[in-house]
């Protein structure tokens, strides 16, 4: 069976390339490129291609959006991304939004393939690092504070904050807190803004305390002499 393929990339020469490969590819169709996720639904509207293959970041709407509306509005089309990241914070989104296959820009001709078949038979396209990943969080143990939820949350932070928040009570630095979350620097920086603004804190030192006081994590016992 060929695979009917649209492309949504907001980056014309990657788009186009991407449009090329898949061209020279046995089993699929490209039927459709798209600029944005807003074009990546209508073009899923107007030609009911079997697969989407999607960027996530992209002006007008991004590609989780994108792929939240497709997979609502048109349930027979399936969502591979096919990104530069491989972070948590764009890749659980994006599987939460209905995506079943997940690969970074590195893949080869033969893993999008792949992907696209495996999707397409009910099974999940992944690339190993994204599998690794997912396994790595599935094993995570759950840190003794981790029972608050974001409605819990004091002042409106977001789980992700409080996660965040916490790790700045064990006394991590940014690129710690970043390697630990396999997230970048910048967007550990973005989350450690938001919660300071958030809570009123000033600096790492009231943001400790702060984490003491409302029990988001637990501070170290004190040695009894």
């Amino acid at each position: 069976m060929t695979a009917r393929v649209v492309v949504a990339d907001d980056q014309t020469v990657v788009r186009e390339g991407i449009v090329m490969l898949l061209g020279l590819l046995p089993g699929i169709e490209v039927v459709g490129s798209a600029g944005d996720g807003e074009e990546a639904v209508r073009l899923t509207a107007e030609l009911a291609p079997d697969v989407v293959l999607m960027d996530l970041r992209m002006p007008r709407c991004d590609g989780v959006e994108a792929t939240r509306r497709i997979r609502t509005e048109h349930p027979g089309t399936e969502v591979v991304v096919l990104t530069t990241y491989a972070d948590d914070d764009h890749l659980f989104p994006a599987l939460e939004a209905g995506a079943r296959g997940y690969l970074t820009k590195d893949a080869d001709g033969d893993e999008i393939v792949r992907a696209v078949e495996d999707v397409l038979s009910g099974e999940a396209g992944l690339s190993p690092k994204v599998q690794r990943r997912l396994l790595e969080r599935f094993a995570e143990t759950k840190r003794p504070a981790a029972a608050v939820t974001p409605s819990a949350a004091p002042d409106g932070l977001t789980a992700r904050e409080v996660e965040v928040l916490r790790l700045v009570a064990e006394g991590l630095s940014n690129p710690e807190i970043a390697r630990t979350l396999h997230v970048s620097n910048a967007t550990v920086k973005t989350h450690i803004n938001n919660l300071f603004a958030k809570a009123g804190l000033r600096d790492r030192a009231q943001a400790i305390h702060y984490a003491y006081r409302n029990g988001l994590a637990q501070p170290p016992e004190s040695s009894i002499t």
